[in-house]
């Protein structure tokens, strides 16, 4: 599997089998994106909740596509009534896909669309691919279940924001880090605007005093997992 980070919290993994599957595609409107909505194809699109730092540019992408978006039951209804293709989650089911497995978590944060409407809830993703694990937190808080999450989850690659302000700070995420256990930690959800700047080297000293591996990205940089 390849991964490439976007910035903020957009991230492309490519999987052995062909299949890309892009995440909270936050790019035509992202000062710090290194490309643009018609750079990026996407097979399936995963979108951990409704804001427009996240669900970004999913309806160009998916309609020139013909992408299926994934995602919590009410947001996929509000992608359906733009006539994409869906298919509704909620938090702590999974469902097989042809790329692989994918599980829902709870994430402490809001859910609105950019028209100010509110379709339920913020979640994380546990993606199982190519024998791999990779916990993308989405945009939340610390919260005690993600012990339980890593000791339910052999979990390769977590992507956790540390920006601080709308999402966990640096000392947080190190937090959920020691909770999840992860064997690598990728730093998300920083330096897109003034107020969520913080120092990803910062936590990468910090989370690496703990035994944990942390990859610092460059925005646009790709990573063999």
């Amino acid at each position: 599997m390849k991964l490439q980070y976007f910035s903020h919290s957009s991230f492309l993994l490519n999987t052995g089998q062909g299949y890309k599957i892009l995440i909270d595609p936050f790019l035509d409107d992202n000062p710090t994106s290194p490309v643009r909505s018609h750079d990026v194809d996407a097979d399936f699109i995963l979108l951990t909740h409704g804001h427009g730092d996240h669900l970004g540019d999913t309806l160009s992408i998916a309609q020139r596509c013909g992408s299926l978006c994934i995602c919590e039951n009410e947001l996929a209804n509000y992608l359906e009534s733009k006539g994409l293709n869906v298919h509704n989650m909620h938090i702590g089911g999974s469902h097989e896909f042809p790329f692989g497995k994918l599980k829902l978590t709870q994430a402490l944060h809001g859910s609105c669309t950019p028209d100010n409407q509110c379709h339920g809830s913020a979640t994380g993703l546990i993606i199982m691919a190519d024998e791999k694990t990779v916990y993308h937190t989405g945009d939340t808080g610390i919260f005690l279940d993600m012990k339980l999450i890593g000791e339910m989850n052999a979990v390769d690659v977590m992507l956790v924001p540390i920006g601080d302000n709308f999402t966990m700070g640096i000392d947080d995420a190190v937090k959920a880090c020691e909770l999840v256990r992860p064997q690598c930690v990728i730093p998300m959800h920083y330096n897109t605007f003034p107020v969520i700047e913080a120092d990803p080297n910062k936590f990468k000293q910090k989370v690496e005093a703990l035994g944990i591996l942390c990859q610092t990205l460059a925005f646009g940089q790709k990573l063999d997992l």
